[in-house]
């Protein structure tokens, strides 16, 4: 029987399957490979972890849907576009994602490079036409660049790529994905918190306590799975963190110190949420999601 959370879960899942298919371009449109591509990068596929914290922080703050709805998929075009330029070759070079070929294997190495770019587009696009006052919108579209530019998830993507071969120290590693990954997580909370209500101090200083630990523990999970899951259940190739050669948790602390990291960081999400009570309850399930996943 599914609980609350599953069912909660899964209708926005579905709600955002929906929503993606409605802001992206139709597919029998000029260029129609590209738009058939950039469907094929975003849709039918992922968890959709970073709508869900929009959703999660939003309802926390009652923020209209149409505006969490656009904030939602604008965060996942970003993510999808950052997946297919990382599986490029001249990036992490994979030929799985999602469970079916990366989108330079199924298309080609030039509209896997036109399709990122064309995603990020259709993000910002996608957030502009919000139907709210311009100087609500404005700041979050502001949040969602810096999150996604070289101070955030590009920077984090530069030093990973730099880093192959290198022994970091915790602290290098920790920087690095907190750029790479915990940039735009945060950024999803913060988009779904800011459509709602324009924070204080203290509720902002939660949030952001929050994000940084859900951010790191989505990092040490994935590489816990990279050194002990198997690609049918990643859905992409396992293993590859090692064969490539790539610092991760599980190289610098071993395997048990890095689960064990990542329950002390589920424990503090938790902890961060304390001032907003039962109301959270969506962000702490979301917590528990990224830590206790399995692919």
């Amino acid at each position: 029987m599914s609980s609350p959370f599953q069912l909660w879960m899964k209708s926005i899942q579905s709600e955002i399957e929906v929503s993606l298919q409605h802001y992206l371009p139709p597919t029998d449109t000029v260029p129609q490979v590209l738009h058939e591509a950039m469907s094929y990068a975003v849709l039918d596929g992922g968890k959709r972890v970073r709508p869900l914290l929009v959703f999660a922080a939003g309802q926390l703050f009652h923020a209209p849907q149409e505006l969490l709805s656009r904030s939602a998929c604008a965060v996942e075009m970003i993510h999808a576009y950052s997946l297919v330029h990382d599986d490029m070759p001249c990036m992490d070079d994979d030929a799985l994602r999602r469970g079916k070929p990366t989108v330079h294997k199924k298309y080609d190495e030039a509209t896997a490079l036109l399709v990122g770019d064309a995603l990020q587009a259709q993000a910002f696009l996608t957030l502009s036409q919000a139907q709210a006052k311009p100087e609500l919108v404005m700041p979050m579209m502001a949040l969602l660049a810096h999150a996604s530019g070289s101070l955030g998830m590009c920077g984090g993507q530069a030093i990973d790529l730099a880093s192959v071969g290198i022994a970091l120290n915790r602290e290098e590693l920790e920087q690095m994905h907190r750029l790479k990954t915990g940039a735009l997580l945060r950024a999803s909370v913060m988009l779904g918190a800011m459509a709602g209500k324009s924070l204080d101090q203290a509720e902002t200083s939660a949030l952001n306590t929050y994000s940084a630990a859900i951010g790191l523990a989505f990092q040490v999970v994935d590489d816990v799975l990279d050194a002990t899951a198997d690609s049918a259940t990643l859905g992409k190739t396992a293993g590859k963190d090692a064969a490539d050669n790539k610092p991760t948790y599980v190289s610098l602390l071993g395997l048990e110190a890095s689960q064990t990291l990542a329950e002390q960081l589920r424990l503090e999400a938790h902890a961060a949420l304390t001032m907003f009570g039962p109301s959270a309850h969506y962000l702490r399930d979301l917590a528990d999601l990224i830590v206790q996943r399995k692919a």
